[in-house]
């Protein structure tokens, strides 16, 4: 077993130790997923059968990677037969399978947030709610929240606490949202990804033998990412687990960052009290980042109090000091960060793909995406639109959802009249109407419309019959062509492949491309997934993509471009030059996540994830005037600079100001210490007032006085900082032009960039 001798002692004492309730703590960079992989080949080749072995992840692709680490170890045919996959995928295998028990078909199809919100804004509509006060989007979070912690809509509309949360937010009708969604979701044969948990659950409730026969065949369980699971996801492990109590799960509570889907950290921290005989074992060392990064996250995450106890250590080399921008305005800040990225290239030889921008919150990507665009930078923003959001994808699906699932009331309504076939919102509602009023599918209704006395026309009965004609002959072949013959054939038999074709300007050609690329996918899918005698069918393509996850969308780093996103988004990534952007407070630490110290705690924790994604360099920012609704607002530096230890951060000030020792953090909170106990909530604190434009004019003023002594302007460098005779203090960012005509790029702190002919130019270099 040589694979054991590339681990240091703690990690091989995880992965030989393969008995009874296991507690792996690893920190950022300590080769959590290289001990998972190897207790589950160390499994395997002590003789554990695979079909023995589950192993449960968070996105497909740390899934694909570990299996592919496993059959390099073990081979590929004992690693094939592993349990291995998302949480979703694995229990939405073993619903296919128990499905007729609690009564859903075994081809159910799997709604996506898209799916599922489209489903919730009819039903909104169907009520005559006010969608303003009942926006789709939140309605959605709070039923999978729910569901996330095991709340049936029965038992939501029986929940005293439920039901006074939501007549305090003026949404006394979720939970008849609720309860119609449930019923369309079972009346059209669909589930969505939080249903997959608890239905997982009712399962095993309801179902003793069925909870027996897999607790039976699970005698290694293994969970990576502990620390994300929620309530839902933490009990089934546990019942599964309770039989040979050989469960060992991997994680860090010190990246705990998901509580708003619903993950709990006390899962993780609790650990040991749900199995008192547990062996722990702490992963200490990082295996990527300098010790001065190391350091400094150490510094920064032991100011909370609910963790386990653990000291994070570097052998790597010291690594540079963290670095500080300390900028006027966002759009300053933008430029500077985006200069530094310049140097940086051009004094090390860098490449763009050797760099990340990290933000709190997508909106502020704008001010770099801009920044980035002026100097022709190449980039990518992780986290946009999918592939598998865009409309003409979703269409294309929505057939192949038919063909599986005709009962599939969102598909149904996307395609019926797509590509156009006269069947218009009317008649739609007249067949959703029925539906409802029979408690039956819209795909029934539209397929018997003589048994429903519907009243529609003969042209239009002609029309529907049409369609219904269109997706029963697909249906007939489903079974008798493999995955990409199938989506073939309909992509073309229905029309939606010429419609796009049929396209002139470059969006339509685009949407045709998407569509081709679609197949070419499907294509790779079942000649990838081809076994002699039983070819990938379409069902099992929609499956894969149905549970495909965020980060296993797009690789962020597969083309050389600088990396853009947010922190949520950097979890489990890595990256040579790091700069963390928008360090001011109420907006990191956010104001909607500070309320109290458990989520002051959280937001500190995502910033120590976004600390430790660097390898070599670490940057910080922060600007002093940020524009809030079209309006320059004063901004307050983020505790989260103070709390790092000074030893550990270099160059403070851009401006060489004490920004940091300013009276600028007296207005900041100083600890959780300001949190008032009663209740728990901050009251709350004035961090900034506007620039008025008499503030502007005053500042003006005042610079442009008589006394004004002005240098030779000729002297003038790129990164020097200049007080202007009208304009006040800024810095050079660029000089360009030769003889007369040779101007300064200068930013400055109230009025932005100006460009200066230097013959003219009144400045003092500072």
């Amino acid at each position: 077993m040589n694979y054991l001798n590339q681990l240091n002692e703690v990690q091989k004492n995880a992965v030989i130790s393969k008995d009874g309730p296991t507690l792996v703590v690893a920190g950022a960079g300590s080769g959590k997923t290289r001990v998972l992989t190897y207790r589950i080949a160390y499994l395997l080749a002590s003789g554990v059968p695979p079909y023995k072995i589950l192993a449960l992840t968070f996105t497909n692709k740390a899934a694909r990677e570990m299996k592919e680490r496993i059959a390099s170890v073990v081979g590929s045919d004992l690693s094939a037969s592993l349990w291995m996959g998302t949480f979703h995928s694995i229990f939405s295998k073993i619903l296919r399978f128990e499905a007729e028990k609690i009564g859903f078909p075994a081809d159910f199809t799997i709604y996506d947030s898209q799916d599922s919100r489209n489903l919730i804004k009819s039903i909104i509509k169907e009520l005559n709610l006010d969608d303003s006060v009942y926006k789709p989007a939140g309605v959605q979070a709070r039923i999978s929240m729910a569901k996330n912690n095991l709340i049936t809509s029965q038992s939501y509309k029986n929940n005293a606490a439920a039901q006074e949360t939501d007549r305090a937010s003026k949404r006394p009708e979720i939970f008849r949202i609720f309860e119609l969604y449930t019923h369309r979701c079972i009346q059209s044969g669909a589930m969505d990804f939080d249903d997959l948990l608890l239905y997982t659950n009712i399962l095993f409730r309801d179902h003793p033998d069925i909870l027996s026969k897999y607790q039976d065949k699970f005698k290694y369980i293994l969970v990576d990412e502990y620390q994300d699971t929620n309530f839902a996801q933490y009990l089934i492990v546990k019942k599964l687990g309770m039989l040979h109590q050989n469960i060992c799960v991997v994680g860090d509570d010190a990246q705990s960052i998901y509580s708003f889907r619903g993950a709990k950290i006390e899962n993780i921290l609790n650990f040991k009290n749900d199995y008192p005989q547990h062996k722990l074992f702490k992963l200490e060392q990082n295996y990527r980042s300098t010790q001065t990064i190391v350091d400094a996250a150490n510094s920064l995450i032991k100011k909370n109090e609910k963790q386990i106890p653990k000291v994070v250590f570097s052998e790597n080399e010291q690594g540079e000091k963290i670095n500080v921008i300390d900028a006027y305005t966002d759009k300053e800040e933008g430029y500077l960060i985006v200069n530094d990225i310049f140097d940086q290239i051009a004094a090390n030889r860098l490449e763009f793909k050797d760099f990340a921008i990290l933000y709190r919150t997508n909106m502020q990507s704008r001010i770099f995406e801009e920044a980035l665009r002026k100097r022709n930078f190449p980039y990518k923003i992780y986290g946009g639109l999918s592939f598998y959001q865009r409309k003409e994808v979703k269409d294309m699906i929505a057939y192949f959802r038919m063909v599986i699932n005709p009962n599939d009331g969102e598909a149904f309504k996307r395609v019926i009249n797509y590509p156009v076939r006269g069947i218009g919102a009317t008649t739609l509602n007249k067949i959703e109407a029925a539906a409802n009023h029979f408690n039956t599918s819209m795909w029934s209704i539209a397929k018997h419309l003589d048994k429903y006395n519907t009243g529609f026309n003969k042209g239009t009965i002609n029309k529907i019959m049409g369609f219904v004609e269109l997706i029963s002959g697909f249906q007939a072949l489903k079974d008798k062509n493999d995955a990409y013959d199938m989506a073939r054939l309909v992509a073309v038999e229905s029309g939606l492949l010429k419609d796009l074709q049929n396209g002139n300007t470059i969006e339509e050609r685009t949407r045709f491309e998407n569509v081709e690329e679609l197949l070419n996918g499907i294509r790779d899918f079942a000649t990838t997934n081809y076994v002699e005698g039983n070819p990938a069918k379409l069902s099992s393509f929609l499956e894969n993509v149905a549970l495909l996850t965020d980060q296993d969308s797009d690789n962020p780093d597969e083309k050389n471009r600088i990396t853009m996103m947010t922190i949520h988004s950097a979890k489990g990534l890595e990256f040579p030059h790091v700069y963390i952007v928008g360090l001011e407070e109420e907006l990191f630490p956010s104001a909607m996540s500070s309320n109290t110290q458990s989520e002051l705690e959280e937001e500190r924790r995502l910033f120590y994830v976004a600390i430790t994604r660097a390898e070599k360099k670490a940057t910080l920012s922060f600007c002093r005037s940020r524009y809030k609704f079209g309006t320059p607002t004063n901004t307050v530096p983020s505790r989260f600079i103070r709390e790092i230890d000074s030893q550990y951060l270099g160059q403070k000030s851009m401006f060489e100001r004490s920004s940091m020792n300013s009276s600028n953090w007296d207005t900041a909170p100083d600890n959780e210490s300001r949190i008032i106990k009663q209740g728990g909530f901050k009251k709350p604190v004035q961090l900034g007032t506007k620039l008025s434009a008499s503030r502007k004019l005053h500042q003006m003023s005042s610079a442009a006085n008589t006394d004004f002594e002005a240098d030779d302007a000729r002297k003038l460098q790129s990164g020097m900082n200049i007080e202007h005779a009208q304009f006040g203090q800024g810095r050079v960012l660029k000089i360009e032009g030769d003889g007369d005509n040779k101007k300064a790029i200068i930013f400055f702190q109230q009025f932005g960039e100006k460009k200066l002919l230097l013959r003219f130019a009144k400045v003092k270099i500072l």
